[in-house]
C-alpha cells in the first residue's frame, strides 16, 4: 500500500536493444519507467509476432549477460531466455514457434488472439470492439501481416506505441489504462501461462514468464493509477 504506479513498475532494467519504434522514447521525453515499459513491450512483440531471424536471436542471447546478477523473478526470467537463446540454432527456434503458432484457429498449441480466449473462436467481437478503438485513437494497420489485429504481439505493439507516442504524440496513463483492460488485461495473464506450460515450449517457456510477470506489473501500476 502507499505505492505509486510508477514504484510498481520500477526495477524493470529492461534491454533498450530491442525496439520496435522508429524514434526512441527517450527522445519524445517520456520517464525512464516508461521507456522500460515500453522495451519490453516491444521485446514481446518481436518474440511472438514472427519466428525469431538472426538479429533477434543475437538480441536475446546478450539477456544472459546482462541479467546475470538479476534478483528479481523478471530479471532472472529473462536471464534464463538468454541462456536458452545461446544454446538453440535458428531452425530449432523456427520449428518450436511453428509448433505454438502457426495455423489461425488451428495448426498450432496455442492460438494467440483475444477473440479466441475470449470466445472460442477468431474475428469475434472483441476484434471488432479492438478495431473501432483503433480507429477513435488514430491507430491503422499496416497491412504488413495477414494476422488478426487482436493478436498478442500486435496489441504489445500497440501499448509500446500508447507508450512512445508512435500514434501521434505520447498517449497518457489514463488511455494506456483504458486500452490496456479493454484489450488485454480480461485474457493475456491466462495466455501467458498457457505459454509457459506448453507441451512444445522450451524457448518459448521464459517468454511465457516473462509475459505472466509484466502484465502482472502493468495490472498493479495500473491499479494504483485508478
Amino acid at each position: 500500500m502507499g505505492r505509486s504506479e510508477d514504484d510498481a513498475r520500477q526495477g524493470l532494467n529492461l534491454p533498450e536493444d530491442i525496439d520496435t519504434s522508429a524514434e526512441s522514447g527517450e527522445s519524445r521525453g517520456i520517464s525512464e519507467v516508461d521507456v522500460q515499459r515500453a522495451h519490453l513491450y516491444a521485446l514481446l512483440a518481436r518474440l511472438l509476432g514472427a519466428p525469431m531471424d538472426d538479429e533477434t536471436l543475437e538480441a536475446v542471447r546478450a539477456l544472459e549477460s546482462e541479467y546475470a546478477d538479476a534478483d528479481s523473478d523478471l530479471g532472472k526470467a529473462l536471464t534464463s531466455l538468454g541462456g536458452l537463446a545461446t544454446r538453440t540454432v535458428r531452425s530449432a527456434a523456427d520449428g518450436e514457434y511453428t509448433s505454438l503458432f502457426f495455423g489461425m484457429g488451428s495448426g498450432g498449441e496455442l492460438n494467440p488472439y483475444a477473440s479466441f480466449y475470449l470466445t472460442g473462436f477468431v474475428y469475434e467481437k472483441p476484434l471488432a470492439n479492438l478495431r473501432r478503438d483503433m480507429m477513435e485513437l488514430g491507430i491503422a494497420s499496416s497491412g504488413s501481416s495477414d494476422e488478426p489485429e487482436d493478436h498478442i504481439a500486435y496489441l504489445c505493439e500497440i501499448m509500446h506505441g500508447l507508450i512512445t507516442g508512435a500514434f501521434g504524440g505520447p498517449k497518457g496513463l489514463a488511455q494506456q489504462k483504458k486500452f490496456y483492460e479493454a484489450h488485454m488485461a480480461p485474457w493475456v495473464g491466462q495466455f501467458f501461462t498457457d505459454l509457459e506450460g506448453a507441451e512444445q515450449a522450451a524457448l518459448y517457456m521464459p517468454v511465457g514468464t516473462i509475459g505472466r510477470l509484466f502484465m502482472a506489473i502493468e495490472a498493479d501500476a495500473f491499479e494504483m493509477a485508478a
